[in-house]
């Protein structure tokens, strides 16, 4: 087990019909006034945004609205946040939906005290210091960005998709209400599902060695996700389900599921190399939901890189899927690290998400402008489990059609 550093400072308030406390909440932390960001006609069908409309008024706190968030949420619309914000006085910003929103609030946190352009901070030129405190009423769970100390936007001009990471990112308080959640489209469902595999995932393929008590509350969880979603996907109104869902997001992506296997105290754990190579695909092409890119992705790189270090890997299939390898060979081993990918796989295919870029209407000649974009964002070679230069992002690209 490596040394590691975890904190969670974010209050998580969940329960039956709890958005309607989102106005205590925020008014605990001492805001006055708001600027409440939300996404685009769900908040509103679901009666969710009405709720936390009222719910604020109730409370004595004061709020502007910025609506029209997208998935993939692109820098713009932050930009136009971060001067609503500045020009109302807003003291706090109110995320009002899943990881896009939450994202986009995140960068309006801390673009406001930031005297240049919101985009520095995610081009390596600002680091974030100062940063309005943000609260969450999660409508979406999948990204996790309610309780993670990262943000991740879009830059459709320059057709990027960065990240930047930081304690001071992290919600003060988090409302999570599973009813909100019981409307969702099955497609979106298992998108989220998908984007929280992914991020367990990624903090165990990593070369820290074997980690048991990560490494059980990590498979753990898996498990966990995957027997909701199969109850979500016959049940979508099942209350236990759509919770374990949403906490389970939660718990994906709070850095749990990485302590002692980060390289280093304070490091995060494994190489995010799935997460890179899909950001390209998505950054290229909004319109791909992050969760359905990884449902490709995360098993093609899984098949390039085991060999590199096959522990991990069939620890996976042993611990996620029962899948063991039936005597001492090499051979066996490779069969179950297969089989274990191949279960993954099928999983995600039963819920609706696609095996292939084909089927997400990509095509091979879509590869070079990804590998060339993936280069400026990472540099010539990235990951952990095995490095990967470009030749590697291109082959893997290329297999997952």
């Amino acid at each position: 087990m490596n040394d590691f550093i975890f904190q969670s400072p974010t209050r998580f308030v969940f329960g039956r019909g709890f958005v309607d406390r989102v106005g205590e909440e925020v008014r605990g932390l001492g805001a006055r006034r708001a600027l409440l960001v939300y996404g685009g006609g769900s908040a509103a069908r679901s009666g969710a945004l009405d709720r936390v409309r009222a719910s604020l008024a109730a409370a004595g706190v004061d709020f502007d609205e910025l609506g029209g968030v997208r998935p993939n949420p692109e820098v713009s619309l932050v930009r136009e946040g971060i001067e609503l914000a500045r020009a109302q006085g807003v003291d706090l910003v109110l995320a009002l939906g899943g990881g896009s929103v939450i994202d986009s609030s995140k960068a309006i946190a801390f673009g406001v005290p930031y005297q240049g352009d919101v985009w520095d901070f995610f081009c390596g030129k600002a680091k974030v210091g100062a940063c309005l405190p943000v609260a969450v009423a999660l409508t979406i769970p999948a990204a996790g960005s309610e309780g993670s100390a990262s943000c991740v936007i879009s830059n459709d001009e320059l057709q990027v998709k960065k990240g930047t990471s930081s304690d001071a990112l992290r919600p003060r308080v988090a409302v999570m209400d599973p009813e909100l959640t019981f409307g969702l489209p099955p497609y979106q469902t298992a998108a989220g599902v998908t984007d929280m595999i992914c991020h367990v995932c990624e903090r165990l393929f990593s070369n820290a060695g074997p980690v048991p008590v990560t490494d059980n509350v990590a498979h753990g969880i898996i498990r966990a996700i995957m027997g909701a979603a199969r109850v979500v996907h016959g049940r979508p109104d099942d209350y236990d389900a759509r919770a374990t869902l949403m906490w389970a997001g939660s718990l994906a992506h709070n850095d749990l599921c990485g302590c002692g296997r980060g390289p280093a105290a304070g490091r995060r754990a494994g190489g995010w190399e799935s997460h890179g190579l899909e950001h390209e695909i998505s950054a290229h092409h909004p319109e791909v939901a992050h969760g359905a890119g990884l449902a490709v992705i995360l098993p093609a790189w899984m098949r390039f890189a085991w060999r590199s270090n096959p522990q991990p890997f069939l620890s996976f299939a042993r611990g996620v899927f029962g899948i063991e390898p039936d005597d001492d060979s090499d051979a066996a081993r490779e069969r179950a690290v297969l089989a274990g990918i191949d279960a993954l796989e099928d999983f995600l295919a039963q819920l609706g998400m696609p095996r292939t870029l084909g089927e997400l209407g990509l095509s091979p000649s879509n590869v070079d402008a990804w590998v060339r974009t993936l280069a400026q964002n990472k540099g010539p070679v990235f990951g952990e489990v095995r490095p990967l230069d470009m030749d590697d992002a291109r082959a893997i690209y290329l297999s997952a059609f």
